[in-house]
């Protein structure tokens, strides 16, 4: 993924047609976020989980192929071979950083927990260290010197630990709150993607007209007020407040997402649009995978709270709730999976609210660090 955009730096030269072309690769990301959901939960209902694996592999083949025939190639001059260690540092780092992040954030962390959380922060500053010394790094640290570079990358790893961890919580919500199947629950979360697919295309218009740093800040306003509608939804939620929340969280993580990849590649120099690139896929996919780590512990933690006293598998998940349901009597089993519902609902009213923290702080920092006038010119500078 990285080197889509990569490429698309160097073919694109021009700043608009680049930034059309931006908004097209998100918008294909948000149809893909779109079909997934479906076809996934389709294929794990009729087939079974391995087939959701399986559907990849001619996907593959076929990209494959047509990268080979259409792909032009660009290479930075004097590059130098890949520095595995700084790879291994990176890897072994931020998986670390995700499993302390995890433990601590449901409470009561083991003191292995907190060891774990200090050694990926002390790997993840080697990294950096070791970045700063190499002619050719892994990774440019000093790239985020440039402040729009950094508040962009900052802006897609926090909307997208706000956005993915939300559309992890709201499928589970669906499938045990509400009791849709997998295919079901896909086709409700469709609103999402839909709406990241308009605002990644009319990115590129706004960022002309009324600018890239309002239009970044645009599309984290929208997070913010996707996650007030949740917190302040009356319980039990419907999915009518649900599905106004995932279009504002579409429609802002869209925007914010597409015009944070066209500041990012455009502040570089063509020769670092690879790092870029990978900044700016990095940020995503750690987002993502922070997110449910953070988020996903913190509504678990909040959720066990609303449960105490219950059985330990039903205090331990709306799934474990729900098994346990339907072991029991049918008064007994129905009383404990209302209870999970409402213990689900209240908890997902809290990470609404830690959700509302952290896209509002990037917020502040988008509006301080980019400028007023800032173009994604391209000029590396």
């Amino acid at each position: 993924m990285p080197s889509t955009l990569s490429l698309i730096r160097n073919i694109f030269t021009d700043p608009r047609e680049r930034a059309r072309a931006i908004g097209i690769w998100a918008a294909v990301a948000g149809a893909g976020a779109a079909i997934g959901p479906l076809v996934g939960g389709l294929l794990v209902e009729r087939y079974g989980w391995a087939a959701a694996f399986w559907v990849n592999v001619p996907v593959v083949v076929v990209t494959v192929i047509a990268g080979v025939w259409l792909l032009p190639e660009y290479k930075a001059a004097g590059s130098h071979p890949l520095d595995w260690p700084s790879a291994v540092l990176s890897v072994v780092g931020i998986v670390a950083l995700a499993w302390g992040i995890k433990h601590v954030a449901r409470g009561s962390p083991a003191a292995a927990d907190l060891v774990i959380l200090l050694v990926a922060i002390g790997l993840l500053a080697w990294f950096a260290r070791r970045q700063l010394k190499l002619p050719d790094p892994l990774l440019d640290v000093r790239l985020f010197r440039n402040p729009p570079f950094t508040a962009a990358a900052l802006t897609t790893l926090m909307a997208m630990l706000a956005a993915g961890a939300a559309l992890f919580l709201v499928s589970l919500w669906l499938q045990y709150v509400h009791g849709y199947t997998p295919f079901e629950a896909g086709l409700r979360t469709l609103p999402t993607a839909l709406a990241m697919l308009v605002s990644s295309l009319l990115a590129p218009a706004l960022m002309h007209r009324p600018g890239v740093r309002a239009a970044m800040a645009l599309g984290l306003a929208g997070l913010v007020a996707g996650f007030v509608l949740l917190a302040l939804a009356p319980q039990p939620t419907s999915y009518a407040y649900v599905a106004v929340f995932l279009i504002s969280i579409g429609l802002g993580d869209g925007l914010a997402v597409t015009t944070a990849a066209s500041v990012l590649v455009s502040a570089v120099p063509p020769e670092r649009a690879g790092q870029a690139g990978a900044v700016s896929e990095t940020s995503y996919e750690l987002g993502v995978g922070l997110g449910v780590a953070l988020l996903g512990s913190i509504h678990g933690a909040a959720y066990a709270r609303h449960m105490a006293g219950a059985p330990a598998g039903a205090a331990e998940s709306i799934g474990g709730a729900k098994e346990l349901a339907e072991r029991l009597p049918a008064a007994e089993g129905i009383a404990l999976l209302d209870r999970a519902r409402d213990a689900f609902d209240s908890a997902l009213t809290t990470t609404s609210y830690v959700s509302i923290a952290i896209a509002g702080a990037v917020l502040v920092l988008v509006v301080w660090m980019v400028p007023k006038d800032f173009k994604a010119t391209g000029s590396g500078h």
